[in-house]
């Protein structure tokens, strides 16, 4: 098969042992593309996702976090917009509403997330939406701040059915994790057999969320393989159509710049 992770965290120190093993796993089971994500946090957590990132060659996201949105100010923005006009970043993300932790007051939460969606129309990147315990709070926000015109990805989907037809309507994609092949995911399962096949992405979060039968290990890139295959038999597919699906929607919302 040939797969995409659209979603991993390369740069965490759970990698620091092994990170080029981890890369040749990937490559060896068939994983063509890699989306680092990169986070300002109140720490040095956005500069090291950058400095991994040249140094493996792979591209990289970068944006405030729900629970880092009481740190953001406005040098965070403006840092954001340096990156994304000097052409550093792929995304702006992982951005959104996390109403499960609240680890920011929510307002702070849906302001930060408001600006950062302006940005990315400003500088013309799509968005990687993280939401929690939030759908209709998450799609309200991207219908009024237009975000269908950069586009983007709802990742490491877990919401209900209605975040997902508004999400498709307002012209995004839908990532799928693997949380998909939980036993009980019974409504993740539904939207991914019935999403647009052109709307689909898969990804690990890795280091987190290892789909079985790698449950209680750290994650990495290889399991996508995984994920392929839950979705592949959920629609009906071939693991190897599904891949090349996702291959052709990934280069497509984030094209080499």
């Amino acid at each position: 098969m040939r797969l995409v992770d659209s979603h991993c965290h390369l740069d965490m120190p759970q990698f620091d042992a092994d990170r080029s093993a981890v890369l040749e796993r990937a490559r060896a089971a068939g994983v063509e593309r890699f989306l680092l994500i990169g986070q300002h946090d109140a720490g040095d957590g956005l500069e090291r996702g950058l400095q991994v990132a040249a140094e493996l060659g792979l591209p990289i996201t970068a944006g405030v976090h729900p629970h880092e949105a009481k740190h953001a100010d406005e040098a965070t923005f403006e840092r954001l917009r340096a990156l994304a006009r000097d052409g550093r970043i792929a995304a702006i993300g992982e951005i959104g509403l996390d109403f499960h932790y609240d680890h920011s007051p929510r307002e702070v939460q849906v302001e930060a997330f408001r600006r950062q969606l302006r940005l990315a129309r400003e500088v013309g990147l799509p968005v990687i939406i993280h939401t929690r315990e939030a759908d209709p709070e998450t799609a309200a926000v991207l219908e009024e701040e237009g975000a269908g015109t950069t586009g983007g990805v709802i990742h490491c989907f877990t919401g209900g059915l209605e975040l997902a037809r508004r999400s498709l309507a307002a012209g995004f994609h839908i990532s799928f994790s693997g949380i998909v092949c939980f036993p009980r995911a019974e409504t993740i399962q539904q939207v991914a057999r019935e999403a647009p096949l052109d709307r689909v992405l898969i990804e690990t979060d890795a280091p987190f969320l290892a789909p079985p039968p790698h449950r209680s290990k750290r994650n990495e890139p290889a399991f996508v393989v995984e994920v392929a295959k839950k979705v592949a038999a959920l629609r009906g597919l071939a693991p190897e159509a599904l891949g090349e699906a996702v291959v052709a929607n990934f280069d497509r919302l984030f094209p080499p710049r």
